[in-house]
């Protein structure tokens, strides 16, 4: 309020409104003197008058009108100070609402695999260059983290860890073709190994593969871990998709749509430790 006060318009208009005052002062005192000319004087002056009574109002409304701009102004800061500190109590509302199933469903495989030491650990950044969606984790080896430990989701198998820092560790995903682990079709029994491939990594897919012509497998049928390598037995892979067989008819593989969708994965688990805990499967399923 105080700049439209002292502005070049303020000044103008109170110049403005003194000639007017001046006027209409001289006008009145000359027609108190010369009472005949009284009316005469009375409608000289009129117009005067009616503009000084204009301006007068003018400046009340734009005196009101700025006090009510003003007002309103420090409403809407207030209100948009308040937003923000409910969108961040709803943020952390949230929070405590993911961290809480976080660690229920974690609690549940521990439950169901005693043997399994953990590191719970959150995404804090993904490899735009890695095509088979590759990412941060916030935890490294002073969190007990080692290469190749497993990383998981409650809804299955991640990947493992590629590259460990003191404080932050590389994930590489199972839609990736550095991953090769040994799986089952989980109906069936039927073993074979799973890794990705460029084009299926596209699809948010990966294959199994080196598997017998003589498997009974089927679209629909879940593929979990068998045990050998780097996972530990029975972890959640995913589903089977399709079903084809190599050039040469010698072999059947799948393609499997995992359970964890890579691009809305959070928080994860580094499965640091577990009983029969091995090597790296190769291609050829040696450790």
């Amino acid at each position: 309020m105080r700049f439209f006060f002292r502005s070049r318009q303020f000044k103008i208009i109170l110049v403005i409104v003194a000639i007017v005052a001046a006027v209409s002062v001289i006008c009145a005192a000359v027609g108190g003197v010369i009472a005949p000319q009284a009316n005469l004087i009375g409608t000289i002056t009129a117009p005067f008058r009616s503009f000084a009574t204009s301006i007068s109002n003018g400046i009340s409304d734009i005196y009101k009108a700025y006090s009510d701009g003003n007002a309103l102004l420090l409403e809407n800061a207030e209100l948009e100070q308040e937003n923000a500190e409910l969108r961040e109590k709803l943020a952390e509302y949230d929070r405590a609402i993911y961290e809480n199933d976080f660690y229920k469903n974690y609690l549940e495989i521990k439950e169901k695999n005693p043997d399994f030491k953990f590191t719970a650990a959150s995404l804090i950044s993904r490899d735009s260059s890695d095509p088979y969606g590759g990412f941060v984790i916030n935890s490294g080896s002073l969190s007990g983290i080692e290469e190749y430990d497993p990383v998981i989701t409650e809804q299955g198998l991640v990947g493992y860890i590629t590259e460990v820092g003191l404080t932050t560790s590389k994930v590489t995903t199972i839609l990736s073709s550095e991953i090769t682990l040994g799986a089952l079709d989980n109906r069936t029994n039927d073993s074979g190994i799973v890794s990705g491939e460029i084009d299926l990594a596209k699809e948010g897919k990966c294959k199994f593969y080196n598997l017998s012509r003589s498997c009974n497998i089927a679209v629909g049928d879940y593929v979990v871990t068998s045990g050998e390598g780097i996972f530990p037995d029975g972890l959640l892979v995913g589903s089977i998709e399709t079903i084809g067989s190599d050039k040469y008819n010698t072999s059947i593989f799948a393609s499997v749509k995992p359970f964890v969708d890579m691009e809305e994965i959070r928080g994860v688990m580094v499965i640091t430790d577990f009983d029969g805990k091995g090597g790296v499967l190769t291609e050829e399923g040696e450790e």
